[in-house]
This record gives C-alpha cells, structure tokens and sequence, in this order.
C-alpha cells in the first residue's frame, strides 16, 4: 500500500492519474488481504438484473458459468453521484509553502485522495464532479461519468497538484460557498469536502449551517478534516524563538513555543472535539484525515458510505 508520507510520490509516478491508479489498486489489494475480507468492492462490468427490465443486455455467458443473471453496465449507466469539493485557501498549503513539490502539504493530500476517489469511481461507473473554492469558486464541474470528463478531472486536479498560480494570502469562503453548492447540485447526492477547517472567523458555527443546508438538501456529507499532526496538533517546535505567519492574511508573530505549547494544543484538542460532535449532531461521517497517514482512511470511508447508500 502506498503511503503518502513518502516525499517522492510526485517523482515517482510523474502523473497523478498513474498514481491515482496505484492507490486504488494497492488499497484493494490491501483490503483483500484485511479483516475486511469479503467486503464488497464491485468493479465488474456488470450489474445485477432486476425483475421485470428487458432481457436484451443480459450477459448469457456470464449466466452459463455463474447460473445468475448480470445485466451488461454501460458508461452512460450510473449507481451515484458524487461531489468532490476542495478547500483551496492558503491555509491549506500548510507547511509545505514555498517548498519543493515533493513537501507534504494538506492541499497536496487532497488532491491526492480525490484522484483516488474520481479512479474509484469511474471504476464503479458512478458519476464525479469537481468543485474547488478558496474565496470563491474556482471551479466547479457537474458530476458526470463519461471517459472525457474524467480526463478533464484529472488535468484540473494536475494543475491544482503542481501549486499553479497560487498566491499567499488566499482566505477561505467555504461556508457561503457551500450554500451555494447545495441549491447547485444534482438532489441526493454524496458530498465529499476536503478542509482544514480553518474558517476567518472564532465561531465554526456558519460553516456547520451550511452543511446543514447540503443535508437539508437530501445530500449525504462526508467531511475529511485534512490536518498535520505534528505541528498543527501536537505544535512540534524546536524550543527556540519562532515566526510564525498567518498564510491566509499575512500576519506576523515571533515567539517560543514552549511559551504557549500547553495552551495552544488544549485549544487544538477542544476545537477538533467540537467538530467531530457537531458532526455527529448533524449526521455528517467526520473523517479525521493526518497528511502524514496512507490512503486507506479515505478510501475506506467512502466504500463504507457508498455500501450504506446503495
């Protein structure tokens, strides 16, 4: 199984559909060989026959072996749509800013995990859109399952991968953008955010409004809060004065951080707390989702839900 605290990914595979493709593939490989044998992962080209539909593509073949019948699946046929949307603010580029591609970055992470979902599920035949946003809407694509728009996917999350034209200083909107993305979606569909959860305001109360709108909405919501254990959680800093700049607005501070370590990581502790219980409150599947972790939390989360859906 490939994990993403290996530095050379980007190197190594050069291309993320490539590397999309090598997740998948390790992580099933991985769950096959897990307590999660017999776990079912469908990627035949097939789909059960229902009673009552016509008989023209019922694969015969696959009847003689099998004494089931298996209705041949089509690429215009889909199980799910699904919404992938990713927080691009600068807060996201933690800590890997002004680094080497290869530097593990939150923004970095989910673009990788959302390749290996958009992989998954054009494996699966289910219908992907795209969605990023920062202090606008970047971009947003309707979730669809043809071929060509799964290239045009992965050559927008290509482009978000290799940092292109990001500048410092980039704040977040997602609670106002949210809003928007649920009166904007197609009804009754799975919502997957990508965040750090680091909104311009003390209270996370505006951004949980709108996820109540997606779920008021009839979508399914799961919610991967990206972070970086070490420093964001634990605040692993040498004992020594640091400056310390805020990427969203640019603001500056120098201090020790034994000074504040206890204070800093309560409030860390607390906050996290009170985003996984208002996830709980409002039936949202609360991810925690370390960038110095493999893949398997992700993929293994939006297998279970998609099981639970259909």
């Amino acid at each position: 199984m490939i994990q993403r605290s290996d530095p050379s990914l980007p190197q190594k595979f050069g291309n993320l559909e490539l590397l999309a493709r090598q997740v998948v593939e390790g992580f099933i490989t991985g769950l096959h060989k897990s307590p999660f044998h017999g776990f079912s992962v469908e990627f035949a080209e097939h789909r059960i026959y229902n009673p009552g539909e016509s008989t023209r593509n019922i694969d015969w073949k696959l009847f003689a072996r099998t004494e089931k019948l298996f209705v041949k699946r089509y690429e215009e046929e889909t199980n799910l749509r699904c919404q992938l949307v990713i927080d691009n603010s600068s807060s996201m580029y933690f800590p890997a800013y002004g680094q080497s591609e290869s530097t593990p970055s939150k923004i970095g992470f989910s673009v990788e995990c959302a390749a290996a979902l958009a992989f998954l599920m054009r494996k699966q035949r289910d219908a992907v859109g795209l969605s990023i946003i920062s202090e606008q809407t970047e971009l947003h694509t309707p979730a669809r399952s043809s071929s060509v728009h799964h290239k045009m996917l992965f050559a927008e999350l290509e482009r978000l991968y290799r940092r292109e034209n990001h500048t410092l200083s980039k704040k977040s909107n997602t609670a106002e953008l949210l809003h928007h993305l649920a009166e904007n979606i197609h009804k009754r569909s799975l919502v997957i955010l990508f965040s750090d959860m680091i909104e311009n305001t003390s209270s996370i109360n505006e951004l949980f409004s709108a996820l109540q709108h997606l779920k008021h909405n009839k979508h399914e919501v799961i919610l991967f809060h990206v972070y970086e254990k070490n420093k964001e959680l634990d605040f692993g800093f040498e004992n020594r004065p640091v400056k310390f700049v805020d990427m969203e607005t640019g603001s500056e501070i120098k201090l020790n951080p034994a000074d504040i370590k206890e204070q800093y990581t309560k409030s860390m502790a607390d906050r996290f707390n009170e985003i996984k219980l208002k996830c709980m409150h409002y039936q949202i599947d609360f991810v925690p989702a370390d960038i110095n972790r493999g893949f398997e939390q992700v993929l293994l989360s939006f297998l279970v839900k998609r099981s639970k859906l259909y």
